[in-house]
C-alpha cells in the first residue's frame, strides 16, 4: 500500500472522527430523531434521482439501511442528545466490531476463530470498563443507547456483508432511501410537529448546526465513504480496516481540544482496551509462506470486507 494511499485512509479515518464534532454542533440546534430524517434525506434525493439500484436482494438493502441507517444513527443522535459525549460516543460505537462477530456467530453460524474470540473478549472488557466509568458519573443511560447504536452498526455490517454488492458506494448511498420516512414519523410522533419547525428558527446554534449537518452527509458520508470504497477495491481489506481503528482516536481528541471534555483513567484504559482487542480480532494471523494478495478478498474474508465498506459513522 503506497504512502499515498495510506495517507488517504488516515485522512478518511480523520473525517469520520471529526464527524463527532459536526453531529454535536448539530444537535445543538436540532432533535435527535429529526436530524436523521434531515441527514439520510439530503443523500436519499439524489440517489434516486441519479444512482442505479445495486443489484441485490431487497432483503439486504432493507437490513442495511434499517441497521446501519436507522437504528445506529436512531440511538447515536439520541444518546448524544442526552449527554453522551462526543469523543466517548466515537468510541463505543466501536462495540458494533465485536457485535457484528457475536451476530454473525448467532444468526448465520459464521465460523469464529480463537483470535476473534480473544479480541472480543478484550474489547468487551473495555466497554465494561467504560460503561462503569460512566455510570460512576451518572451518564450510563446515554452509554447504554450508543451502545445500541453499535447493535445497529452491526445488523447493517451482516446485511451488507451477505448483499455482495457488485459496486458496495452505491449500495451505501441506496441504503440512505430507508432511514428518512421512519424516523421523520417517529420525530413527529415524539418531538413534535412545534419542536421540528422550531428547530429551523434563527438562532445562535442555526449556522453551526446546519454546517455540522454539510459536514455530516458531504465529508463525513460521500467523501469519507468514497474514499473508503476506492481504497478497499485496491487493496486487502486487512490493509486497510485497521485504519478504521484511529476514528475514535481521532474522536476523543477533537472532543478534548474543541470541545473540553475530559477524558478520565478509566475510560483511556477501556478505550485502549476496546481499540487493541477490535484491531486483533480483525487482523488474521498470515500463514507462514503464504503469498500476500492485493485484490479486495486479501486478508479478511467475503464477508468482513464488505462489512467495513462505508464503515464510517
Amino acid at each position: 500500500m503506497p504512502i499515498s494511499h495510506r495517507l488517504l485512509a488516515v485522512a478518511v479515518a480523520v473525517m469520520w472522527g471529526l464527524n463527532f464534532i459536526a453531529i454535536d454542533a448539530s444537535l445543538a440546534q436540532f432533535p435527535p430523531f429529526l436530524l436523521v430524517a434531515l441527514r439520510f434525506a439530503i443523500i436519499a434525493v439524489p440517489t434516486v434521482l441519479f444512482v442505479p439500484r445495486p443489484r441485490v436482494p431487497v432483503r439486504w438493502l432493507l437490513g442495511y439501511g434499517i441497521g446501519f441507517g436507522t437504528l445506529q444513527f436512531l440511538f447515536l443522535y439520541w444518546g448524544m442528545a442526552v449527554g453522551m459525549p462526543a469523543g466517548l460516543a466515537s468510541l463505543v460505537l466501536q462495540s458494533s466490531a465485536p457485535f457484528t462477530v457475536l451476530l454473525g456467530a448467532v444468526a448465520f453460524r459464521d465460523r469464529v476463530s480463537p483470535r476473534q474470540l480473544v479480541g472480543l473478549g478484550v474489547a468487551t472488557l473495555g466497554l465494561a470498563l467504560v460503561g462503569w466509568s460512566q455510570a460512576q458519573a451518572a451518564a450510563l443511560a446515554p452509554f447504554l443507547l450508543v451502545l445500541a447504536g453499535g447493535f445497529g452498526w452491526a445488523i447493517g455490517n451482516v446485511s451488507n456483508a451477505r448483499a455482495k454488492a457488485p459496486n458496495p458506494l452505491h449500495l451505501t448511498l441506496w441504503m440512505s432511501v430507508v432511514p428518512p420516512l421512519p424516523m421523520a414519523l417517529l420525530s413527529v410522533i415524539v418531538e413534535g410537529p412545534h419542536a421540528m419547525g422550531a428547530a429551523f428558527a434563527a438562532g445562535p446554534h442555526l449556522v453551526p448546526a446546519l454546517l455540522g449537518l454539510a459536514y455530516t452527509v458531504l465529508i463525513g458520508t460521500l467523501a469519507g465513504s468514497g474514499v473508503w470504497t476506492w481504497l478497499m477495491a485496491r487493496h486487502a481489506a486487512g490493509v486497510v480496516a485497521p485504519f478504521s481503528m484511529l476514528v475514535p482516536v481521532v474522536g476523543l481528541s477533537a472532543s478534548a481540544v474543541l470541545l473540553g471534555e475530559r477524558v478520565e483513567p478509566p475510560t483511556v484504559l477501556g478505550a485502549a482496551l476496546v481499540i487493541g482487542g477490535v484491531l486483533w480480532g480483525a487482523l488474521r494471523k498470515a500463514r507462514p509462506g503464504a503469498p500476500r494478495r492485493s485484490g479486495t478478498d486479501g486478508n479478511l474474508p467475503g464477508r468482513d470486507r464488505a462489512a467495513v465498506v462505508g464503515a464510517g459513522p
